[in-house]
């Protein structure tokens, strides 16, 4: 019986790993949909820069793979995110996809907007059964969607930790067959071991909302894994970031930059509401007062804007591609859940030498060398 059993165990593991083998081999070539266009819809947590970005970066992917026609793409950011959506969906010439213009779907981060939200589309995918793909923006979508509620081909992108949170089973498993998240194993552990590499500093700080969420959101975790292993104080500040106005998340942010910026060497700006590029001018100000090198979670956009340091934004562009082809490859007939979820950003800097410059901060020459965007003056916020 034990025999049988172990046997039986190992065909399971050598026919999964096998499939997923095979999955990696699925071509991205474009295909349609039996003679029609395949489907497309989207679903975000609310509007945050990143889902954007990311976003437009997917759609360049797959112009790059040759499913969509080539054509300049919007490089102004509109937070308005269905509007985006909107002008894709008009915009966009394939023979083989299409976005679909009411497959729009925002909860505004607002908790009971998202349950509504959630059941609206869950309804669609299960009665309608129109749509082949959901692109799945930001914790709260791939959470809403991680669920054996539909089957529906799910693509997660642009979350801090899909396993944290829920939402996969692990790097290696999403759990759901229909499912697919990126993981970016240390992503933000080796953001903040680049920074204090290139700082030194001892004490840091860090804005979160106090939910699991929240947490996530500011990579909590790997901020305190890391201040242990490299022997500096992690200052924090607790401002809320759901189920409050905008103005209230951006006043309550700024608030605890104003009480941190005495307080720190070093400021890490996290996913929050209140930490907006909108708002960015603002929290910089007690910043450059106390000569506090910050470095922006999320991307180049934000070191164009003055903060000191990020990832550039060539990472983005390699972000997109991952998730084209991974939906090419859906297309094509792989299994959501049988492709591979890893995926590391190529170590690329961008440095603004203005906040340098202002905070007395003189980089290295090697720091110079390495960084990929330079930003030589603080570039102002265009209004919202």
């Amino acid at each position: 019986m034990h025999l049988a059993r172990n046997i039986l165990i190992c065909l399971v593991f050598i026919c999964s790993t096998a499939t997923a083998v095979w999955a990696q081999t699925i071509p991205t070539t474009p295909r349609d949909n039996d003679g029609r266009k395949w489907r497309i819809g989207y679903l975000e947590g609310g509007s945050f820069p990143d889902y954007e970005v990311i976003f437009l970066k997917t759609v360049a992917g797959l112009m790059d793979l040759g499913w969509i026609e080539p054509m300049p793409l919007p490089e102004q950011y509109d937070p308005d995110h269905g509007r985006m959506w909107k002008w894709v969906a008009d915009n966009v010439r394939s023979e083989s996809l299409e976005f679909v213009k009411d497959a729009f779907y925002t909860s505004e981060f607002n908790a009971e907007l998202r349950q509504q939200t959630r059941t609206n589309l869950l309804s669609r995918l299960k009665t309608r059964k129109d749509l082949d793909l959901i692109l799945a923006l930001g914790t709260w979508a791939g959470q809403d969607l991680a669920n054996n509620e539909h089957a529906v081909p799910t693509v997660v992108a642009s979350t801090s930790n899909p396993v944290g949170s829920g939402i996969i089973k692990s790097a290696d498993d999403s759990g759901f067959d229909h499912l697919h998240a990126k993981v970016e194993p240390d992503r933000y552990a080796r953001q903040l071991r680049l920074f204090h590499d290139i700082i030194g500093f001892k004490s840091l700080g860090l804005v979160y909302e106090d939910s699991a969420e929240g947490r996530t959101y500011a990579a909590l975790t790997e901020a305190e894994l890391v201040a242990k292993e490299r022997g500096f104080e992690l200052k924090r500040c607790v401002a809320r970031n759901n189920d409050v106005t905008l103005e209230q998340a951006s006043a309550e942010a700024l608030a605890c930059y104003e009480q941190l910026a005495p307080q720190v060497d070093a400021m890490y700006i996290t996913v929050h509401r209140g930490e907006s590029l909108e708002n960015l001018p603002n929290l910089l100000k007690p910043l450059l007062a106390h000569d506090v090198p910050s470095f922006a979670m999320a991307g180049p956009e934000y070191v164009k804007h003055g903060a000191l340091l990020s990832i550039a934004q060539a990472g983005f562009a390699y972000v997109g591609r991952f998730h084209a082809e991974t939906i090419a490859k859906i297309f094509n007939g792989a299994k959501p859940r049988d492709l591979t979820q890893k995926w590391n950003a190529p170590p690329k800097i961008a440095i603004n030498l203005k906040t340098a410059e202002n905070i007395g901060f003189d980089p290295p020459f090697d720091i110079l060398a390495a960084a990929d965007e330079t930003y030589e003056q603080i570039a102002p916020v265009p209004p919202q």
